[in-house]
């Protein structure tokens, strides 16, 4: 973690030294004034990476500072600390320039983690502008990057149900996104100090997913030794966020049903209804509406659901954003490996801008960590790429359309094959880390054993193919 120069601005003294504390305590340069009259003298002064300042104060307010500190380095990130009772006014000041705001009393937990993803935020500018890394900057919000018109959209649909206690239902591809937008709109919501519980659909059978959700009771089937709160309970005054909803079985979409309807649900094995007040997020890579005409989900929960619906566009949709995105993962990774940042070459930006990506911004953010290992030197040259960029462009490359019928063939092809490859090696390396054990593969990716095998019989995986794919 690099050191950064942080001022503090707050005409409490108790809320200077608390920040000065906290901030000091991971390793940063803090100073810390109750004048903001003195405030503005020093960024005249020096300059400072993140200006951490109150929003309301005498003579003097946040947004003045907010304006001073944009005149001299428009670089400077800052934060807000506001009362409860003018969280309106630091949700607009968003809107001027701050990254983010924070409520008094605030968790020091909390503030360490706004500051560090501001210093991130800043430093990603940055290299966004070094030599060979011309890239417009992008838009950032909460960890989500992009600088498209679609991804703007979803940007400003995040503000607007952020405040409401809506539910919403993501809906994109593997790998776009999902629990991000949902962890953005938790934080910006008036439960963001409290839980945030995130459940994969994906990743339990029905049984174990019923208990997991809704808790059992002491007794109420064989290995249940304790009583035991589920996730709508944990998750109690905070958002709950359920990924891969539309793998729900039909039994437990009743229960959410009710827990929707009627606030309140049942342990397993219990008789006594529990009131619960949750704020529910799904998200889901299926078609619902196709679920319901042929049986597989329930009318009436989909209507539930898709009360305010988020869609979140695949990456080969936003290719103005790969860019941005790729800059974003060489600087988190180089600092997490101790290497110089380095750029990336031309021809290797234009292959990773080209390419299709079925495994959207997931597949993106692993080539990335990939390159940043096995570079040695301060250029991420093509040769470096994983051959599936490479075959996939020249693949582009040997057969060029002439129509735009051909085009729209082309590119489902492509997008068919793509997804096909990056499914087999998915299958591959993961029964052969698990010495084709189907079910421990299952567990180790996360996926529920019986869509595990779906997807293995889909490519005609069996245990007698073991020894020809081994070394995949």
């Amino acid at each position: 973690m690099r050191k950064a120069k942080i001022l503090v601005i707050d005409d409490e003294e108790i809320a200077c030294q608390s920040c000065q504390k906290i901030l000091e305590r991971v390793g940063h340069d803090v100073s810390i004034t109750q004048n903001p009259h003195d405030a503005l003298k020093r960024l005249k002064e020096d300059t400072y990476d993140l200006v951490v300042t109150d929003l309301m104060m005498p003579e003097i307010g946040g947004m003045d500072i907010l304006r001073a500190v944009k005149e001299e380095n428009s670089d400077t990130e800052v934060i807000m600390i506001t009362g409860y009772g003018t969280v309106k006014s630091a949700v607009e000041a968003m809107r001027s320039g701050v990254y983010n705001y924070i409520t008094k009393p605030f968790d020091p937990k909390k503030l360490s983690v706004m500051v560090e993803k501001a210093l991130e935020k800043k430093n990603l500018n940055q290299s966004l502008c070094l030599p060979g890394n011309e890239v417009t900057p992008p838009f950032i919000f909460d960890d989500i990057i992009g600088r498209s018109p679609k991804m703007v959209e979803v940007f400003e649909l995040i503000r607007k149900v952020a405040t409401t206690n809506s539910t919403v239902l993501i809906i994109g591809e593997s790998g776009t996104g999902k629990e991000l937008v949902a962890r953005a709109i938790h934080n910006n919501s008036n439960r963001r100090n409290m839980n945030f519980v995130a459940v994969d659909c994906t990743a339990l059978s029905p049984t174990l997913l019923e208990s997991e959700l809704f808790g059992h009771i002491k007794g109420s089937f064989t290995g249940a030794i304790t009583t035991r709160p589920g996730y709508f309970e944990i998750a109690s005054g905070g958002t709950l966020f359920l990924d891969e909803v539309g793998n729900l079985s039909l039994d437990i979409q009743g229960k959410l049903l009710r827990v929707l309807q009627e606030r309140e649900f049942s342990p397993v094995g219990g008789t006594k209804p529990k009131k619960v007040n949750i704020r529910l997020i799904a998200a889901t890579n299926r078609d619902l509406e196709k679920m319901v005409s042929e049986g597989a989900f329930r009318e009436d929960l989909f209507y539930r659901l898709f009360v305010v619906p988020i869609y979140l566009p695949p990456l080969r949709e936003r290719k103005e954003d790969i860019q941005s995105l790729a800059m974003h993962f060489l600087d988190t990774y180089s600092r997490e490996t101790g290497k110089k940042v380095p750029r990336i070459s031309p021809e290797a930006m234009e292959f990773l801008t080209d390419f299709e990506w079925p495994g959207n911004v997931r597949q993106l953010e692993n080539i990335v960590e990939r390159m940043v290992i096995i570079t040695e030197g301060d250029t991420i040259n093509a040769s470096e790429l994983p051959q599936l960029l490479q075959n996939g462009k020249a693949g582009i490359k040997s057969v060029i359309p002439s129509n735009v019928k051909e085009l729209k063939d082309l590119k489902k092809v492509i997008r068919k094959k793509s997804v096909e490859n990056i499914e087999r090696l998915f299958l591959t390396r993961a029964l052969n880390r698990n010495e084709w054990n189907v079910t421990h593969a299952a567990k180790d990716v996360g996926m529920d054993r019986a869509n595990f095998q779906a997807m293995m019989r889909r490519y005609n995986f069996r245990r007698s193919t073991h020894h020809l794919i081994r070394k995949v």
